[in-house]
């Protein structure tokens, strides 16, 4: 997998304390902490240089456009709007398998090449604001919508992209609240039904509105890679005049050629997934953010490659984190079927995950630093900064208990 170094980057000041400041970017990563400790900023940055290390590997390693100059990097970080949190001191490496990125301040992109096995990933940023467009439709003019956000544009559109690839009024299960989602193309409204009431998306509670484009624009992801990836025109177009190059070199052998095209068409076709997510609790219940987690980590677990980054504030997404890796630990030792059946009632096969594959930072505020989330036996500890919050609402309450003895 992947890794980052930060310092001094908006409110990241020391950064990670360990590991000589390197953030192992593993299958299921999570950021936990304070708002404004800088969750977000570092899940954005791990965005971007993940975008130029895909950009870079698919112009077959032309480095020169970043060499030359400063802004291009910039240009990249203002997609987030973060370009704001460079400073003079800055220092931010990431260290990926296709590329080494390092960024000096004044100075263009320093990047190496990497001799490790690279494969395409479709990267999607979950922005906090995507409730937003559970109530925007497609224009009938054919007039884009610009919003204030690049990310949150993107999303919009994948989201309608996703919303466009199901059938006339097909319907799914959510993994909340036992409800279906119904689309319907013609007026491009999506309906949430319950039992006994159908009602618009854009007229339903918050957490359905939070939900439900997360949910579908997850679920559509992650069936892009069960099917043959189309390029656009551009692509198309790069295509044919590589592969019309190396089938007319002379020099190439036929066993050569063909190699060097099935180089080629990797640098088109989809492989992986990496899912960014900021807050996928937003506005849900705690036994629906346990629904919303299995699903995310289901998607995740359908390719070994797959990477899912997450940050929260919820104490209920650490703890269901922390079933699934148990219940894989039960997994691997349970013989009988029936106690395998028992451990499902509780997670999902399909969503439990080891111990290592997972990796919860947290992130303090007041000196902006990160630390690493202790583990016991592989089980994240639950002496973390969400619980301590909890723990100190515990002894507030004591504290007024023992007031109110004051008062008699």
């Amino acid at each position: 997998m992947s890794r980052i170094k930060i310092k001094n980057f908006g409110p990241i000041r020391e950064g990670f304390v360990d590991n000589d400041g390197w953030l192992d970017i593993e299958k299921v990563t999570v950021f936990i902490g304070n708002q404004g400790s800088g969750k977000s900023t570092v899940a954005k940055l791990i965005s971007t240089l993940s975008w130029i290390e895909k950009d870079l590997f698919r112009s077959d390693g032309s480095t020169l456009r970043f060499r030359k100059q400063e802004r291009i990097f910039k240009k990249y970080l203002e997609y987030h709007r973060i370009d704001s949190y460079l400073k003079k001191n800055t220092e931010i490496q990431y260290e990926g398998k296709a590329y080494r990125i390092n960024y000096i301040p004044g100075k263009p992109l320093d990047i190496q090449k990497m001799e490790e096995e690279y494969t395409l990933p479709k990267i999607t940023y979950f922005p906090a604001e995507r409730n937003f467009v559970s109530s925007v439709k497609k224009s009938r003019s054919g007039q884009k919508l610009t919003l204030w956000s690049q990310s949150l544009q993107e999303f919009k559109e994948t989201f309608q992209e996703a919303k466009e690839s199901f059938k006339e009024k097909e319907s799914f299960h959510l993994p909340i609240s036992n409800v279906d989602l119904e689309y319907n193309k013609l007026n491009d409204v999506l309906y949430v039904k319950g039992a006994d009431y159908k009602i618009q998306l854009a007229d339903s509670a918050s957490g359905f509105q939070s939900f439900v484009p997360l949910f579908v624009v997850a679920n559509y992801v992650s069936k892009l890679l069960e099917k043959e990836q189309e390029m656009d025109e551009q692509q198309r177009d790069t295509f044919k005049k590589e592969s019309a190059k190396i089938l007319s070199d002379k020099t190439y052998t036929e066993e050569q050629k063909r190699i060097l095209l099935s180089n080629l068409a990797a640098q088109f076709n989809i492989k992986r997934t990496l899912n960014i997510i900021e807050e996928p609790e937003q506005n849900l219940f705690p036994t629906s953010q346990q629904g919303m987690l299995y699903k995310l980590l289901e998607f995740n677990n359908k390719s070994k490659e797959n990477q899912l980054i997450i940050t929260t504030h919820s104490p209920y997404i650490i703890g269901y984190m922390t079933l699934a890796v148990k219940a894989m630990e039960l997994y691997k030792k349970a013989k009988k079927e029936e106690v395998r059946a028992q451990i499902n009632e509780i997670v999902p096969q399909k969503s439990a995950i080891s111990y290592d594959d997972l990796v919860i930072y947290e992130l303090d505020e007041k000196d902006g630093s990160i630390h690493k989330l202790d583990t016991y036996k592989g089980i994240p500890s639950s002496k973390n900064y969400l619980n301590s919050e909890l723990s100190e609402k515990n002894e507030l309450y004591a504290q007024l208990l023992d007031i109110e003895d004051l008062c008699r």
